[in-house]
């Protein structure tokens, strides 16, 4: 078998308010990922779609760091070369792809601004990003009625007005089983990572899934576009949980290895 096989599902609305869908996202074999372009109704949707278009070359082979940077840089410089009179359009972008290095099959997390990636895994539910924006860091400095303030500024897009941009990455060891979940910050803006993780778990389906996650977003005020997508590990080759007990024993944790695919930050 291949190393991984993979069922998906999406799910994608302008929200309840907004006029126009900002949002765009792509699956392929080896990739998937969730842009949600700022700048102004088709400025905004047409950052977004140049971040799919740079992506979607890469996506034909398992991805590696190199490969996801050439897309980044190629998108940065597509989204840039959007801009006109006023602001410059951007886009977030978040991502996994399907790899294999030295080790056990893996997934590449990556992202850029406030879209995110979770894992859920026995029945857990993990967010593996960490969102680019001012509330982030507010939380982190421990100001939690500032950063709910600032929660829509974010401080790292793909173009508006920067030419290089770098993606903050994650491997994870990938198991038969995992469910990632990419998303807008349409989602996450309405509902809470709990009702996140039971909408995950109340279908098998991936597809379904999805469904339920846009649908509790809109009954939650769907304030701004919403993008779910939801990728099941089917089976994955040489790969059981109990593979990574003696290196990890707590897939919160970030780790260094060398030559082995652990759940660690890729710099």
């Amino acid at each position: 078998m291949t190393a991984f096989e993979v069922a998906w599902g999406a799910a994608s609305h302008q929200g309840a308010v907004r006029d126009h869908n900002e949002d765009a996202w792509l699956a392929s074999p080896n990739l998937f990922l969730v842009a949600d372009g700022m700048g102004g109704h088709a400025r905004g949707a047409a950052a977004a779609r140049a971040v799919v278009d740079a992506f979607r070359v890469a996506g034909d082979q398992p991805l590696t760091s190199q490969r996801l940077q050439e897309a980044l840089q190629r998108a940065s410089r597509t989204v840039s070369a959007l801009q006109s009179a006023g602001k410059a359009p951007g886009s977030t972008v978040v991502g996994v792809g399907l790899t294999q290095q030295a080790g056990p099959p893996c997934w590449l997390v990556f992202n850029v601004g406030d879209s995110r990636a979770y894992l859920l895994r026995t029945g857990q539910l993990e967010q593996i990003s960490v969102d680019h924006s001012r509330a982030q860091e507010l939380l982190d400095a421990g100001q939690r009625s500032a950063a709910e303030v600032n929660r829509n500024i974010i401080t790292r897009a793909v173009g508006a007005g920067t030419e290089e941009i770098v993606a903050d990455q994650w491997l994870v060891p990938a198991a038969a089983g995992d469910r990632i979940l990419l998303c807008s910050d349409g989602l996450t803006n309405e509902i809470s990572d709990p009702l996140i993780a039971a909408g995950l778990l109340a279908f098998t389906d991936p597809k379904a899934a999805a469904d339920q996650l846009l649908h509790s977003a809109l009954m939650a005020g769907g304030r701004d576009n919403i993008t779910v997508l939801v990728i099941d590990a089917v089976a994955v080759a040489n790969a059981e949980l109990s593979d990574y007990e003696d290196t990890i024993e707590d897939l919160g944790m970030l780790v260094e290895a060398n030559d082995t695919c652990l759940r660690r930050e890729v710099s």
